[in-house]
């Protein structure tokens, strides 16, 4: 044992005391260095006309301008056609996570064979990098040899440069990208449910439907409400599966709030009016996840 953990020792410190006395200041450089200053200094630039390489081209100060930023961005007429798509993406994503990722979960939920390796294997897509994916499903999606158009025998059929296909095209993917992880916690709820419940039912001879309402999902909605959560705020912010498979350039189908915001503060380099952007939907999606989580509460209440 080291001189200073002696003298801790001997002021009365716990082992779990002095291992957090060390932690601790680990955890507070990361976090201020990570979280904390960088939020305040996007904060700051929201409310400044600012380019992160105009200094260096010319010299130019930072100039307050105020909420002019938030102005712009609210007035702008094509920003809400990118939120419009975006509602329309989160939307149909989440819906085809939560019914196809509760509907395997119910599949799954009984004791069979391999059930293990099977489960594994439905899990591997949320594993796997979004680039990869984004990139391994334009290949499918090749009209001249894509495995897709073969399987569904539709010849040369554009998918992602037909602007009516190119949204629901990157929808399917991340449908299948992340319906195991709504899966993996309708799984769990799934699994914790007592048994004696269904026996109970069954002795009284309720059909499946009665089972399913007054059982199985009563008792597996918390964990629902948790998977609509996280999946809301991430498909908010869905960038990587739509670039790479599209590009996203201006005047896309596809160009969602990420990839508008993305330009915005990287290819035009309005580093205030982005700032400005990211606080707006970073506010839109606590909101969101505010109304989830109110319904969360009251379903744990009942």
């Amino acid at each position: 044992m080291s001189d200073t953990n002696v003298v801790l020792k001997k002021r009365g410190l716990s082992d779990l005391a002095i291992k957090r006395l060390f932690i601790l200041p680990t955890l507070v450089l990361l976090i201020s260095i990570f979280v904390v200053f960088p939020l305040f200094w996007s904060l700051g630039m929201s409310f400044m006309d600012y380019s992160a390489v105009r200094p260096q081209v010319k010299g130019v100060n930072p100039k307050w301008i105020g909420n002019q930023n938030y102005k712009d961005v609210l007035l702008d007429p094509h920003i809400w056609k990118y939120f419009s798509l975006t509602l329309r993406f989160v939307i149909m994503a989440v819906a085809g996570e939560f019914l196809i990722g509760f509907g395997v979960a119910l599949l799954l939920n009984r004791d069979f064979k391999a059930k293990g390796l099977i489960t594994t294997l439905i899990l591997l897509p949320m594993m796997m990098s979004m680039a990869v994916v984004g990139f391994f499903w334009k290949l499918l999606y090749n009209p001249g040899w894509g495995i897709i158009n073969y399987i569904l025998g539709l010849g040369e059929f554009v998918w992602l440069a037909n602007p009516k296909m190119t949204l629901i095209s990157i929808t399917i993917t991340d449908i299948w990208m992340w319906s195991p992880f709504t899966m993996l916690l309708a799984l769990a709820g799934l699994s914790a449910i007592p048994k004696h419940l269904y026996e109970a039912a069954e002795i009284d001879r309720a059909s499946w439907w009665f089972k399913f309402r007054r059982i199985t999902l009563p008792l597996v909605s918390p964990l629902l409400l948790i998977a609509l959560i996280f999946r809301t705020m991430e498909a908010f912010k869905m960038f990587d599966i739509a670039y790479v498979m599209t590009g996203g350039g201006p005047g896309t189908t596809t160009e969602l709030i990420a990839i508008n915001l993305y330009r915005l503060a990287f290819a035009q380099w309005n580093t205030g009016k982005a700032s400005a952007f990211g606080y707006i939907v970073l506010i839109m999606i606590i909101a969101i996840s505010n109304i989830y989580i109110k319904y969360l509460n009251k379903v744990k209440e009942m």
